[in-house]
């Protein structure tokens, strides 16, 4: 059962409004989003390009610039480790690119997820010493590296790394001590003495900033790698960042240029994925574009994602483009078979009665294990765990929920597990099979997740009567775009409405329609997109309902007409 609650946010709205030009409602919803003060809101509606922050604010950027033009002058030869998720392999292209327009010698190289891991390693080091590099600089990676970074620089590399990863540190007495790599410039703006004013970027981001200072530095126009937001934009809503502050600017800013980009390879994905390029908007990257990026790391390399970006012609970009979406297909079925093993584990066994879901798949490939326990935590919402063979004992992925700090609750068990990360709502883990059952019943004595914690939170912008839905204020919703993590999209609630003649339509029989009607007449059209059996027997059992959903301008056949998309019902 949901657990309904309306944001009550005070303000002066009507203030508000007049000042910035938008209704009532906007600046009801602009306060609910917790952006507060003049300042705020103009950079919230407003906010350009030059807003952006100057990326020699980051501690170590002017040590990471002078080196780098340093190395370009002396043609030494550079190489940019990069990670093989969508946020690395974009970190990656940036970095590249960057440094190439500035005439570096520069290759990549991107870990390999089951063979090499996360993040900087021995292997990758040795492989570029003997390849002769002079030079490593890390992209969304290498802050959590002091070992591997020691041995490379005891092997005489210039190493510099990009990061936005949190700083590893040991607590003593309550202190904590933070362990930064002894790298020889360390760009990270989450590094306690960085005092850079936004916290929030992407490894995309800060590889970005880094290309931007270089070319100032070497008196280039900075203007010229500007294309490059729109991997910033990629990469932001693909690395699930919080859309605020600069990462609106990039997000908003990537999405425009993405509608006309030159890259030959995002151009043919675009294409190959069917996106209407007009309307192209974060969700397309998050649950289009971005997938199949992510899914040549997932399944294959994520060389071929940055293949992707590489690419000088269409032919070439047409058929790597193909590639993704075919991988990304075959990882769409192969979750959706991990998903039915694990409902039907917990449902046919004692494992539905836990609060923390522990559900070992030995056959499941390890690289979807977080997709399943994310599927399988909107399912129950409950923590998860989906573990998985692999070459040496069982890996595994959690995903949790707001009121379970998945991270901490994880330290206090940190003997069962050979190694672990990740943070509040994610981590990653490497145990003994032994010790599958004992890790299950000891997380699970551990949790003290009451009744109402495993309730699932609607949380309600404001009631709006039909009435005030016009086309004009469905319009004034996009000011608030792009939505995404830390900048939800609107929600609003109406109760006490009748439902008229719901029916089941498409293709895939996945889509509900029907009409809402309020206790003075006003009906709506409306659809649902989510388990739409369930909820036409809901329907036929009580035909007044509340209800929460988004207004959109549904155009069909030259016809516009106001739509409500349902989200929640009771």
């Amino acid at each position: 059962m949901e657990k309904w609650f309306i944001t009550m946010k005070k303000a002066d709205f009507n203030k508000i409004a007049e000042k910035y030009h938008i209704s009532p409602i906007i600046a009801r919803l602009i306060r609910n989003r917790d952006v507060i003060g003049d300042q705020e809101v103009d950079f919230y509606l407003n906010g350009t390009i030059a807003d952006l922050y100057d990326g020699m604010l980051m501690k170590d950027m002017d040590r990471a610039v002078e080196i780098l033009a340093e190395k370009i002058r002396e043609e030494r030869p550079i190489r940019i480790i990069g990670d093989y998720d969508i946020d690395g392999v974009n970190a990656t292209y940036i970095l590249q690119e960057g440094l190439s327009g500035l005439g570096a010698e520069v290759d990549t190289d991107i870990p390999d997820r089951i063979k090499d891991g996360y993040g900087l390693n021995r292997m990758l080091i040795d492989r570029a010493l003997d390849d002769g590099i002079d030079t490593i600089i890390t992209c969304d990676n290498g802050i959590a590296a002091a070992a591997e970074i020691a041995y490379g620089k005891e092997h005489g590399l210039t190493v510099i790394v990009t990061d936005h990863h949190e700083v590893p540190y040991l607590e003593e007495n309550g202190e904590k001590r933070y362990i930064l790599p002894r790298a020889d410039a360390v760009v990270d703006p989450h590094r306690a003495d960085c005092e850079y004013p936004f916290k929030g970027l992407c490894g995309a981001g800060v590889a970005y900033k880094l290309v931007e200072a270089l070319y100032n530095v070497m008196q280039r126009d900075p203007e010229d790698v500007d294309y490059l937001m729109e991997n910033v934009a990629i990469a932001t809503v693909g690395d699930v960042m919080d859309l605020i502050g600069e990462n609106r600017i990039f997000v908003k800013q990537g999405l425009e240029m993405l509608k006309r980009t030159k890259n030959p390879g995002l151009k043919a994905l675009i294409e190959c994925t069917g996106i209407d390029v007009e309307r192209l908007s974060a969700y397309h990257i998050g649950f289009v574009l971005g997938p199949c990026i992510n899914a040549s790391g997932r399944l294959d390399t994520a060389k071929r994602a940055l293949e992707l970006l590489n690419a000088k012609n269409r032919r070439e970009a047409v058929m790597l483009a193909e590639d993704l979406k075919a991988l990304n297909d075959s990882r769409k079925e192969m979750t959706e078979k991990g998903v039915e093993e694990a409902v039907r584990m917990i449902e046919s066994t004692d494992l539905k009665d836990d609060k923390v879901l522990v559900v070992y798949l030995p056959d499941c490939h390890e690289s979807i294990a977080g997709i399943i326990a994310g599927r399988i935590r909107e399912r129950y919402y409950r923590p998860v765990f989906v573990l998985t063979k692999a070459e040496e004992g069982v890996k595994g992925s959690g995903r949790s929920i707001e009121t379970y700090d998945m991270f901490a609750e994880m330290s206090r068990c940190r003997e069962l597990f050979t190694k672990f990360g990740g943070h509040k709502l994610a981590a990653g883990l490497s145990l003994e099979e032994k010790n599958v059952d004992l890790f299950r019943r000891t997380i699970n004595d551990l949790a003290e997740l009451t009744e109402d914690d495993l309730q699932m939170k609607v949380s309600i912008d404001m009631q709006l009567p039909f009435p005030y839905i016009t086309e004009e204020l469905i319009g004034e919703l996009e000011l608030l775009e792009p939505f995404g993590k830390g900048n939800a999209k609107p929600l609003f609630a109406e109760r006490n409405l009748r439902v008229i003649s719901p029916r089941i339509f498409g293709r895939n029989r996945n889509v509900l329609k029907c009409r809402l009607e309020d206790a003075k007449g006003n009906q709506m059209e409306a659809v649902y997109f989510g388990d739409v059996e369930e909820c036409l027997k809901a329907m036929e059992r009580k035909p007044v309902m509340s209800f929460t959903y988004y207004p959109s301008v549904n155009e069909y056949m030259g016809r516009r007409t106001l739509q409500l998309t349902i989200m929640n019902y009771q």
